[in-house]
This record gives structure tokens, sequence and C-alpha cells, in this order.
């Protein structure tokens, strides 16, 4: 891998740090990109402090223009991406009847136009060169329907479609694309959450992290870690594709882990 070049956009924090130390640790170079200049900084600084090579991207992956702009970067600093992780994702949640037009439209530019305009741009090359991983990052709620979440769940699934008719159009050509489809992880999003159920219930904070987990199959949250893992192991070579990849909890959890 040491000659791979990966491409992660929501690289700053979350999820998408732990998948950008993931696979740095693996000897990929890795291009962080985000809209927040500070984050992507300091996690390019801290590959970079690992031995591993960094590149820190501002980008908005609505913008067909800033993609342009942050793929060839990408190219003319690290090289070619063999790697792309679209992770870069808004979810808000609102009953359908308070869910605005502009709310709809931003969930699918952000959560399934970006992944679009990300992968279009960097599959040629892939499949010049014979080898590629698209790697997209959906959630369960892209496989079932949640309340309150109608926007956030009809972008995940159209990125689940997404990901599966990429598959079987690209198929033995060297070039594999997966969803992960992580239940609650304990990221920002998270505790977003619970913050809004707090206001709205009087529950304490604990109670309202609990109640998250709760939701996952396996009553706990996922770590950004567990997903980092799972992103990391579809790199290989006999990797699948077109599969989506459910983390839901119900794998022993690893230690330290947010009950």
């Amino acid at each position: 891998m040491t000659s791979r070049v990966a491409l992660v956009t929501g690289g700053g924090r979350g999820i998408g740090r732990a998948i950008v130390l993931r696979l740095a640790k693996e000897g990929l170079r890795v291009a962080i990109a985000a809209r927040t200049a500070t984050q992507v900084e300091e996690t390019a600084d801290v590959v970079r402090a690992g031995g591993a090579t960094a590149l820190a991207l501002t980008i908005d992956v609505t913008d067909p223009v800033s993609v342009a702009e942050a793929v060839g970067r990408t190219v003319r600093e690290l090289g070619p991406v063999d790697v792309l992780v679209n992770n870069a994702g808004v979810a808000e949640s609102a009953p359908l009847a308070r869910t605005e037009p502009e709310a709809w439209e931003h969930h699918f530019r952000v959560n399934a136009t970006g992944p679009y305009l990300l992968t279009r741009a960097v599959l040629p090359g892939m499949l010049q060169r014979g080898w590629g991983r698209v790697i997209n990052v959906a959630s369960l709620a892209g496989l079932y329907g949640s309340p309150y979440v109608t926007a956030y769940t009809a972008s995940k699934h159209a990125l689940v479609g997404f990901t599966r008719a990429l598959a079987t159009e690209v198929a033995g050509r060297g070039v594999t694309v997966n969803a992960l489809c992580p239940g609650f992880v304990a990221t920002d999003m998270v505790w977003r959450g619970a913050r809004n159920i707090v206001d709205k219930t009087g529950k304490s904070f604990e109670e309202a992290v609990q109640a998250l987990a709760a939701m996952n199959p396996g009553r706990r949250l996922l770590e950004p870690e567990e997903v980092a893992e799972a992103a990391a192991r579809l790199l290989d070579d006999v990797a699948t594709s077109g599969e989506c990849i459910v983390l839901d909890g119900s794998q022993p959890a690893p230690k330290g882990a947010t009950p």
C-alpha cells in the first residue's frame, strides 16, 4: 500500500479522522478533505507525526469546482487517487411536515451528490490503472427506515443504490465499490443528537446517549475505529464489491468502547 494514495472526505473528525489514521497506518499517502481547515490541518499533523504523508484540503463536496480543485491538487502533490472514501455527510432530524425543501435538498447534495461528484472525478484513472477502491460511508438508515430523519434516510438509501449500481458497472475491471453501514457511532453527530433529546425530553445527557446506543441492534455505540477497521479490510485484493457492510454493534465491543 505504500505506493497508494487515498482521498478521505469529512476526514477532520469522527469516522473520517479514524479512517485517515487507519489508512496512514497501512502506509497510504492520505489527502484529508473537509470544510473546516483547522480540523484537517490538525489531523494531517498527527499523520505526519506518525511518519506518513498527508495533505490537508478544504472542500465543499457539493460544488463541482471545489471537488475538481481538491482532486487536482491531490494528484499533483501525492499522485493519482487509488482509494476514495466518501465520508462527508450531514444528518438533521425533524418530522416530515417540518422538513423544509432546503433541508431535503441539502441532505441529498451532501450525502449523495457529493459522492457522485468525487467518484466521477477519480474513477476514470482507477479504471485506466486497473485498481481502485471506492468506499462510501452510508448508514443503517440506508437499509432500513427510521422516524424523524426522512431526508437523511432517503439520501443514504440513494448512496446505497449508487454503490450497488456502480459496483455492477465496473465489475471485473479491478475497481471495487462498497458501502459501510454503521449504526450510531460515538462521534459529534451522536453527542449533538443526545443534546437534542435532552432539550426535548428533560433526560440527562447520559440517559440520552444510552437511548441512542440502545437503538443499535448490539445496544452499544460503535467506536469510529471499528468503522475504520472495516474500511481497511476493503483494501485487500480479494475484497468484495457491491456490498453494504453492516456495523451495528452486535460484534464484540473493542476495549474501552463507549457502552
